[in-house]
């Protein structure tokens, strides 16, 4: 084993665990809001994917214009889903958990069947994009751009959801999170805050989708093993940790990588679960997450 080839492993590491971060991310925004797991959340992931593809397919446009478009896509769709769903199961109040549970995961169920019933079973990919084919140069490591292109759009993403965090809504948003009943007594509009930081939580998602399908395969099933790797992600990080799911999306994507390198592909996910196994026996709460 060879420093180029550990430069390269680290590298592919580094820029699929930064778009495990940003699935993680908007996950993590949701429960540490709403103390809601979204079970929809890789059917989310799907449906931008296939949003991208569609726009690629009808108006030739490239995944990297289609990132804002699917990002205000998939913002829209989560007002409507925490309006039309989240915002009622929340009034519940016999087995809220329950409830919420049942909800998010019949949403993910009907948007996989949806998706299947409208495109079929078969893989689907985006055939041409500027950047398809083409690998940058780093010393002894290559990376292709597409790759390269959606880890740098994470990162500014992530960088955005930080500065959103840190402006007038941010502080309302951290408020509702601390005390959801008293922020009624200085003017906060919990349920406007909710909306949207739901609709915040599934934008995220979005651009991770868009810049997914320049690279990925797209399947009505895509979204699952995203998915649970963002659970994994979220847990390790610290439920309800923006900090928390960057590093540790981070984390996993070097796990990942390293593993695949010395095992096999195959069982590229056995060091994600044993990371996760360890810390879950030594650290409940996860690296970054508060101790109760």
């Amino acid at each position: 084993m060879s420093a180029a080839d550990l430069a390269q492993v680290a590298a592919s590491g580094l820029l699929i665990g930064l778009l495990y971060a940003l699935i993680a991310a908007g996950l993590s925004l949701i429960f540490g809001l709403m103390d809601v797991v979204n079970f929809a959340h890789g059917e989310l992931l799907m449906l931008a994917m296939y949003a991208t593809f569609l726009l690629n397919r009808a108006a030739g446009l490239d995944p990297l214009l289609a990132t804002p478009l699917i990002a205000l896509f998939l913002f829209a769709l989560g007002l409507v889903l925490y309006r039309g769903l989240m915002a009622r199961a929340l009034t519940v109040t016999v087995n809220r958990g329950m409830v919420q549970i049942f909800i998010t995961f019949g949403l993910a169920i009907f948007l996989r069947g949806a998706a299947q019933f409208a495109f079929g079973a078969e893989f689907r990919s985006i055939p041409k994009s500027w950047l398809a084919n083409e690998s940058a140069r780093l010393g002894p490591v290559i990376l292709p751009w597409p790759q390269l292109a959606a880890g740098l759009i994470a990162f500014l993403a992530f960088l955005l959801l930080f500065l959103v965090l840190r402006s007038e809504f941010g502080r309302a948003l951290e408020a509702t999170r601390e005390d959801r009943e008293a922020v009624a007594l200085i003017g906060i509009d919990r349920e406007r805050i909710f909306a949207l930081g739901f609709g915040l939580g599934t934008g995220a998602v979005g651009i991770a989708g868009a810049a997914l399908a320049a690279f990925y395969y797209i399947s009505p099933d895509v979204g699952a093993n995203f998915a649970l790797i963002a659970y994994v992600t979220v847990a390790l990080g610290g439920f309800g940790s923006l900090a928390g799911a960057l590093l540790a999306g981070i984390l996993i994507g070097e796990v990942e990588a390293f593993t695949a390198f010395l095992l096999t592909p195959s069982l590229k996910q056995l060091g994600m679960f044993a990371l996760y196994v360890a810390v879950l026996a030594l650290r409940p709460q996860g690296l970054f997450g508060a101790r109760q």
